[in-house]
């Protein structure tokens, strides 16, 4: 879990531990609150892409933004010389003014250069930071954004690949996981003892949180 890039289903965790499907799913949770609270800490930084997609099992009917079933989710990520930097995301329940104004506090330091597609909901970022924005076509969206579109595929894969879908309400913890490990991938060797670390760090976590 702490550095193979597809992580672990409980599923998978059960059968190496020994344990019930109940057990390895809770273990797996805490760890990943484990893994949300260490990247808390951080903020984004520089020259910033913002996105943001939608996750979800496969339905009929509208696609993209405002679909069925499906989660939005808010995705950052720093654009560095040599790719991508640190990235942050965020499981919404719109893409609004209200919602993108929250994760730009929580994930960036004020005062950052952060490009985006000109969505409408997005030009709070104007309010806290220099805003580059760009009415861009779907077609054209890997060449404004490419870090960030490159992000989002990479997350889906792994959700789809490991997983083979979440659902919406546990979608968090997932993308939690995901930024975690894609945060520390220099440092794998070091990722097993990290991650034990900020797991004895954290508060005690009540197996009852999971049930309610």
């Amino acid at each position: 879990m702490a550095s193979d890039k597809g992580g672990i289903s409980a599923l998978r965790a059960a059968k190496h531990l020994v344990v019930s499907w109940i057990t390895a799913r809770t273990i797996l949770r805490k760890i990943r609150q484990a893994m949300a609270h260490r990247d808390s800490i951080y903020r984004l930084s520089n020259l910033i892409e913002l996105d943001d997609t939608v996750v979800g099992g496969k339905r009929s009917g509208k696609r993209g933004r405002g679909a069925d079933g499906k989660r939005p989710v808010l995705v950052a990520v720093e654009t560095r010389e040599k790719g991508a930097g640190f990235v942050a995301m965020q499981a919404v329940d719109s893409v609004r003014t209200g919602t993108v104004g929250r994760f730009l506090t929580w994930h960036l330091r004020a005062g950052q250069t952060v490009k985006t597609d000109a969505l409408p909901a997005l030009n709070v970022v104007a309010k806290q930071h220099k805003h580059r924005k760009k009415v861009t076509a779907p077609e054209e969206a890997n060449v404004w954004l490419p870090l960030v579109h490159i992000m989002i595929g990479n997350m889906k894969k792994f959700i789809n690949g490991t997983f083979h879908g979440v659902s919406s309400r546990h979608l968090q913890e997932y993308l939690d996981e995901f930024c975690y490990r894609f945060n520390r991938r220099f440092w794998e060797p070091e990722l097993p003892l990290r991650l034990l670390n900020a797991c004895l760090a954290h508060t005690p976590i009540k197996i009852a949180e999971f049930h309610s």
